[in-house]
Parts: C-alpha cells; structure tokens; sequence
C-alpha cells in the first residue's frame, strides 16, 4: 500500500514540474559535430572527472567503482586523457569554472596516473578554478598529504562517515576512530582551502548522544566543512533493499530530522553556515563542493554530462569505457534530450539544493520571468515554512532543506537507483525508462 503510495506522489510530482510523465533514456550517442553545436551558446562550465576505483567495496556506497588495480588504473588513465582530447576538440578555450573529482576513491590513483591526468586537463582547458577532491582517510598520511598538495588540490573531502566504533564496523570501514581523527587532524594542519569531513547519521542503532558526540568532535578538531547526511537505501547497494541492516531498521524520517536538528545546532553555534542541504560550513571559508555550475561535463567511466536541451552518461563499465576509447569512440552509452520545461525543473531543484539562489540566474538562464513560471510555487513554500522569498533571492530555510531531502529520498534516489542500477549491470542499455 505504502509503494503504491509512494509512486502515485512520485508520478503526481514528476508531471506537476515536467509536464512528463516518462523519462526515457535511449542509446542515442551525440555525435563530437553535434555536441560542438551544443557548446556554441555554452559561456562557462564545470568539470567532473570520476575514479572508479577502491580496495574495497563498502556495503552502503551507490557509486560506480571496482577493486583497484595498478594495470586497470594506469589503462584508465590514458583513456581518460583520451577523452579530455575529444572534448578539448569542441570546448575550445571556454573558461572551466568549477572541477570536481569524486569517485570511486580519488586518492588510490595517487600514484598511478591522477597526476598525470591533471597535469593533461590543465594543460588543454582554460581552467578558472580550484581542484575539489574526496579522499580515503586510510591514505591521508603525511607523505600522501604533500604529494595532494604538489598537484594543486585546494579542497579535500575525507569520507570518514562515522566517529563511534560500533558505527563503523556496520559501515565495513576499514579504520579505528582514532585513525581516522588523526588522518583529518593531518589534513586540517595542511593549508588546504577546506578540508570537509563526510558524516553520515541515522546509521542502524545510532543514538541521539552520539551523533551529537560527534558533530562537537569535529567542531574541537577544526574541521571547515562538515557534509551530514542519512544513510540512503539505494536498493542494488547490500544495506539497500527494504533498510534493514544487521537485523536493525534505519531510522523514519522524523527521527531523521531531530539527528539533524542537532548538528544545525552543533555547527550554528560554533559558526558555521548552511551553504547546501546536508553541508555546513565556517563562515568566511570558501565551501568544498561539488560541480557548482549548471552545465557540467562529465569524464571517465559513468561520467554524467548536462548541456542545456540533454543530459547523457558514460558506460559505467572501466573496460568497456577504456575499449571504447581505444577504438576512437566516444564512452556515451546513453542520452536523454531535455524540453525547457525539464531544464526549469532540473535548474530549480539544483538551486534549492544550495539553498539559495537569485532570481536573476534563471532570466539569464531561460530568457523568462522567475515569479512568471515558479512564483506560485514560491508562494507555497514561503507559505509552508520551507523558503523565504526575498524579492530577487530565494532562500531555503532549516526546514525546507530538511524536507528536500525526504523528496530526494522518495522521488531522485528512485529514478537514480533505476539508471545507475541497470547501467551497472549492462555496459550499453538499449533504454532505461524513468
């Protein structure tokens, strides 16, 4: 009865904001002529390079990733610069404003190509931005840090997740809390312009105390930015399915809200600021994030590209994408074409994502009146709590950001886990149907 429930809002939703009823991704591949057309009215955007590789295979993690290898990682360096040279071809010398590397875990290619294929994206993109990057913090040791450092990584994000022992023995993390507080305690003494600290909550069994115990943990240890969100139930995942894990069942969404209400609490007093739906930075501090412009151009296997009318994705198989480039083609394995209605819709839940945003961004964007398409809609949610609607900026509140997420939980994660689940599974989809 629940699912049902769950899917008639889901598909209420999706036609309210899209007027579609269907998404269907097709292998439809864009041509290297037809993206050059694409990028022609493209000003700026963003760059995410994706490292699908970790020594282990953590049981709650969505993301695309296989065991490391030295062979696989070096092959997939080269074919990863091979593709930076397709896109160099038709982006020419646009100014790149925002580049991310997520994974996958970023840092085991630390010695086996990612060097190299930094040095190859800075040398043929206008590159206007600092390098964002995750990191495993059983590699974060001294030695480690510094080679970070030489490559020119500014922004570091440690995927620590949990700071009580019991916690991450549920998560098969492969540290002690000791460990992992003296990998971050090394990071916060590097000089990095923001060092963010993962922490996940509403864990199996987790306590109120101690997800307080933690948050006032990395407040003490000078942590930037702190990223706090609940364990997702990504249903192809081994803790995913129907959320019982090790016999406990994850916490409902108002129990959720109270976990969280604490660490706003925590971070608010000691000077942070909300600069996103789960991120929580000092104030003062330039924010460690992700691809933070609207168009965004993804590289490397499962790599995910949005250019105004489409959106497509790489093959999240490393082989086949690595073959695929050997050959002269490009790693598309599937495309979705955008209407303006589903660009506004995307453009407005990526906004309210951050939190904020001006109304002026969505003129320039779409050539149209923000209040026009979405000031009824602005109306509600200022009217509900969720929003203040300041004239030219929109801002989410505490609430609404919390909120956001149960949409997330009931609406994107569902469509995410379809396409992601069957792209994991077969290398080059015919159609995935959302």
């Amino acid at each position: 009865m629940f699912k049902m429930l769950e899917d008639f809002v889901r598909t209420g939703l999706k036609r309210l904001l899209t007027k579609e009823k269907t998404f269907v991704l097709e292998d439809r591949i864009p041509s290297v002529e037809e993206l050059a057309l694409k990028f022609q009215d493209i000003e700026e955007l963003g760059l995410y390079l994706h490292i699908p590789f970790c020594e282990q295979i953590c049981p709650y993690c969505p993301y695309n990733k296989e065991i490391y290898t030295p062979e696989a990682a070096e092959r997939y360096a080269t074919a990863v610069k091979r593709e930076m040279d397709i896109y160099s071809a038709v982006i020419g010398d646009r100014p790149i404003t925002s580049f991310y590397i997520g994974g996958g875990t970023p840092t085991t290619m630390l010695y086996t190509g990612l060097a190299d294929m930094l040095e190859h994206i800075f040398s043929i993109f206008n590159m206007q931005c600092d390098i964002h990057m995750e990191s495993h913090p059983n590699h974060l040791t001294t030695e480690n840090l510094n080679e970070i450092t030489a490559m020119g990584v500014r922004h570091l994000s440690a995927g620590v997740e949990a700071l009580q022992e019991k916690h991450l023995k549920t998560l098969k993390r492969p540290y002690t809390v000791e460990q992992a507080k003296a990998a971050v305690e090394r990071a916060v003494n590097m000089g990095f312009e923001c060092v963010n600290v993962d922490l996940m909550f509403a864990l199996p069994g987790q306590t109120l105390s101690e997800i307080g115990e933690a948050g006032e943990t990395l407040v003490k240890m000078g942590v930037d930015q702190v990223a706090a969100y609940p364990l997702f139930r990504f249903p192809y995942t081994k803790m995913g399915g129907d959320g019982r894990v090790n016999n406990f069942t994850t916490s409902h969404l108002f129990r959720r809200r109270k976990m969280l209400g604490i660490l706003e609490d925590i971070f608010y007093a000691n000077g942070y600021e909300r600069t996103s739906v789960w991120a929580f930075t000092k104030k003062g501090v330039p924010r460690y994030c992700s691809v933070t412009v609207p168009l965004y151009v993804g590289l490397g296997a499962s790599g995910g590209s949005y250019l105004k009318d489409v959106f497509y994705l790489n093959t999240f198989n490393v082989a086949e994408y690595c073959n695929a480039l050997e050959k002269g083609r490009m790693p598309i394995s599937l495309s979705l074409e955008l209407t303006e209605t589903m660009q506004m819709a995307g453009w407005l839940y990526w906004r309210l994502y951050e939190t904020r945003f001006n109304k002026s961004d969505f003129v320039s964007r779409f050539q149209k009146e923000f209040n026009n398409v979405y000031g009824n809609y602005m109306k509600l949610l200022s009217f509900s709590g969720f929003a203040h609607n300041n004239g030219e900026q929109a801002v989410l509140t505490d609430r609404g950001a919390y909120w956001l997420h149960a949409f997330e939980d009931l609406f994107s994660i569902n469509y995410v886990s379809k396409l992601w689940g069957t792209s994991k599974q077969i290398p080059w989809p015919d159609r995935v149907v959302l």
